[in-house]
């Protein structure tokens, strides 16, 4: 089983970030400053390293710096606020192998997670997945239909792939908000039946079936 390092100084953006991982089947541990930070990643008990630029008792880049220096190969994606193009291009240049900014979703995370992780000599077909005809490959972001392609939005793909992952199981709106549209969702929102709608006239209405009070789920159409 893979093992994440969430470095983040805010407690709820991690927790959120370690129970989705979990979620997905890694193991995760926390550290909410760079002096844990660097003792835990330095010790290279990780296959990879999610990284916050703002610590508050050391610059993220500087910690990277000093991580590479003292011979830390494992992979890092920097999480971070910080959006301008000079940053993205420092933290690259610096060592971390992604850069990914606040607000983010889940699942988006989660995929570049999943592609770091990957061995360099994988079979590209662990990145397919099949249901009833559906067929979606994650990395070149396609979706076939009983072997017709599908063209969906970056929104509908993950809301797709989140289905794709737990055929038969009944996910809650606030699952699903939670995992597609990230940490900052609106419990009060009707964006998941709006999508869900989307999908449906996309993938047929008989794949996504409704269970009342509750969510939905993808099921085999009758």
């Amino acid at each position: 089983m893979s093992t994440v390092l969430i470095i983040e100084d805010e407690q709820r953006i991690s927790a959120f970030i370690a129970k989705g991982m979990k979620a997905a089947g890694l193991t995760t541990s926390t550290a909410q400053n760079a002096a844990t930070g660097y003792e835990l990643a330095a010790s290279n008990a990780f296959d990879l390293v999610i990284l916050d630029l703002g610590l508050p008792d050391e610059d993220g880049f500087s910690l990277l710096a000093r991580l590479r220096s003292a011979g830390m190969t494992t992979p890092v994606i920097i999480l971070t606020a910080r959006d301008g193009i000079d940053d993205t291009v420092m933290g690259l240049q610096n060592g971390a192998d992604d850069y990914m900014t606040k607000p983010f979703h889940f699942d988006e995370l989660l995929a570049r997670v999943r592609l770091r992780l990957r061995p360099a000599d994988a079979n590209p077909a662990s990145s397919v997945l099949e249901y009833d005809g559906l067929s979606m490959d994650l990395l070149r972001h396609t979706v076939f239909s009983d072997g017709r392609e599908i063209e969906l939005s970056s929104r509908e793909f993950a809301l797709a792939e989140t289905f794709m992952r737990n055929p038969e199981q009944v996910l809650s709106r606030e699952q699903i908000l939670s995992r597609v549209w990230g940490y900052d969702f609106d419990p009060g929102s009707n964006v998941v039946d709006v999508y869900v709608r989307y999908l449906r006239s996309k993938l047929g209405a008989a794949r996504l079936e409704t269970v009342r009070g509750v969510g939905y789920r993808l099921v085999c159409r009758r």
